[in-house]
């Protein structure tokens, strides 16, 4: 991210929505994520996936929640970097070898601080689509994003 193309505090407004490039998933990284953690069956061999829950292989949640945190940074490029305060998260549909994933994030709430003008607690919904416009996870989270910095010789 260059310093010209950063974001902050006083950038964002409510409804405001951010959109990602696109992922493309295959079969073999699925794989690769879950051998290195999350190795269960239905993450890891297509035809021991069949017979579970997933009917096939399906990437990890936790997958998913990765390539969404890099789709995130890339299109909500926050000059103090995307700093998570809690939030939920959802999977209402596997993430699929050969999906092509993005992410179309809304702003919902600006909540500046009362005690630190500087910055404010930002609530967001992360949709993290398929390339039929699916949502494979919804994420609503609080992210702290200060305000810009001040030029220096300015008044803060």
């Amino acid at each position: 991210m260059s310093v010209g193309n950063a974001i902050y505090l006083d950038d964002l407004h409510v409804d405001q929505t951010f959109s990602s490039g696109e992922f493309p998933l295959d079969a073999q990284q699925i794989i690769d994520f879950a051998r290195q953690f999350d190795p269960q069956p239905f993450h890891l061999d297509d035809a021991a996936a069949r017979g579970t829950f997933f009917k096939g292989l399906a990437a990890s949640g936790w997958h998913t929640a990765a390539i969404t945190m890099r789709l995130l940074t890339e299109c909500l490029p926050i000059g103090s970097g995307v700093i998570g305060a809690g939030g939920d998260i959802q999977w209402p549909r596997p993430t699929r070898p050969d999906d092509v994933l993005h992410v179309v994030c809304k702003i919902l709430e600006i909540q500046p601080s009362k005690s630190k003008p500087d910055r404010a607690m930002v609530t967001t919904e992360c949709l993290t689509l398929n390339q039929h416009d699916e949502v494979c996870q919804r994420m609503v989270s609080k992210l702290l994003v200060m305000r810009r910095p001040s030029e220096p010789g300015t008044p803060a």
